[in-house]
C-alpha cells in the first residue's frame, strides 16, 4: 500500500508548527494541568516527522509498512495529539479533551486508548528500551527490516539508568534503524540539566557508546528533515541527534524558564500566548488586535 505524501515547503511546515503551539496552549488552558516548555520547544521537530519524515499513513494506523514513532518522555504527549491531529489521525476537536476522565488523549500516552499511538510511556528513560526491543523483533522478519525506529527523548531523562542500558544495546547488536532525538532544551522539572546533574559532554558521551551523533538546531525543521536523512544512510550502527531547542519556544514569557516544564497556562496566561503566536511576536499583525 502506496502511502502518497503532500508536498509541503519549509515556510508550510513552519506555519504548521506555529497552529500545533497554538493547539498545545489552547489543550492545556483547557486542561488546567500538564507540561508546557518540552510540547511547545517540540513541535518544530514533530511537524518535520509528521509531514515530511515519517511512512505513515492516518486512515491505516496499523498499515505493516509504517515507520514508528516513539515519545520516551511521555509527558510531552500534548505536542504528540496536535500532531497527529493536524496530520489526520483524529478531529482537532477532541485536543480539548487533554487529561479529561475516560478522554483517549491522557496526560501520559497510552497506546491501547488511541490508534497511531506506538507505545505507552510515562516512567522515564523507558522509550529506547522499547526501540530495541521492536528493531530486535523487526530483525527476525526480512521485510520488517526496511522501518525506521524513531525515539524521541527528554534530555532531563537521560538522567535515567535505563537509557545507557538500552544505548549499550543497540550498538553491540548494531541497530541501525533506530533513529533517537534528543530535546536539548537544557531544563528539568528542578532546573538547570548541568545544574541537576550534568550531561556533557553529550556528544562525546554517545559517540564513546558506538553512536553515530549529529547536533542541529531542533527549532530548523530543513535542519531536522536533513539530519534524519544523513541518520538513515548509517547502516552500520545506531544514530542519535542532539536537537538544541528552546524550552516554551514561541511563547516569549515561558521560553527558558524551567518552571514552565510541568505547569500549564492559566486563562489570561493563554491568551497572552495566543496572541504571540498567532502574531509571530509581532512580526504580523493579528485580527483580533
Amino acid at each position: 500500500m502506496a502511502v502518497q505524501k503532500e508536498a509541503h515547503s519549509i515556510k508550510q511546515l513552519d506555519l504548521i508548527a506555529n497552529d500545533i503551539r497554538k493547539d498545545i496552549i489552547k489543550m492545556l488552558e483547557h486542561a488546567g494541568s500538564g507540561h508546557s516548555a518540552g510540547p511547545l520547544d517540540l513541535a518544530d521537530i514533530f511537524t518535520a516527522l509528521y509531514f515530511d519524515i515519517l511512512k505513515h499513513n492516518p486512515k491505516k494506523p496499523l498499515w505493516s509498512e509504517r515507520d514508528i514513532l516513539l515519545l520516551s518522555n511521555g509527558h510531552c504527549a500534548p505536542v504528540l495529539y496536535a500532531a497527529m491531529a493536524h496530520s489526520g489521525y483524529f478531529d482537532r476537536k477532541e485536543l480539548n479533551t487533554l487529561r479529561k476522565y475516560g478522554s483517549r488523549l491522557q496526560g501520559h500516552p497510552e497506546r491501547l486508548k488511541l490508534p497511531g499511538l506506538e507505545n505507552t510511556s510515562g516512567p522515564l528513560g523507558s522509550g529506547l528500551s522499547q526501540a530495541c526491543g521492536m528493531s530486535l523483533a523487526m530483525r527476525m522478519n526480512m521485510e520488517q527490516q526496511k522501518r525506521w525506529i524513531y525515539c524521541v527523548m527528554g534530555d532531563g531523562e537521560l538522567n535515567e539508568g535505563n537509557i545507557w542500558e538500552a544505548v549499550m544495546l543497540a550498538s553491540k547488536y548494531k541497530l541501525y534503524n533506530i533513529i533517537g532525538i534528543i530535546d536539548r532544551n537544557n531544563i528539568q522539572i528542578d532546573g538547570s540539566t548541568e545544574d541537576v546533574m550534568p550531561l556533557e559532554d553529550l556528544k562525546a558521551k554517545w559517540e564513546s557508546f558506538g553512536w553515530h551523533v549529529q547536533e542541529i538546531d531542533g527549532h530548523n525543521i530543513e535542519s531536522v528533515i536533513d539530519a534524519c536523512s544523513m541518520a538513515r544512510a548509517i547502516t552500520e550502527k545506531p544514530s542519535v541527534i542532539i536537537a538544541h531547542t528552546i524550552p516554551g519556544k514561541g511563547v516569549p514569557f515561558m521560553e527558558y524558564d524551567f518552571h514552565w516544564h510541568g505547569i500549564p497556562p492559566n486563562s489570561d496566561q493563554a491568551k497572552e500566548a495566543l496572541r504571540k503566536l498567532r502574531t509571530l511576536d509581532g512580526k504580523i499583525r493579528s485580527g483580533d488586535e
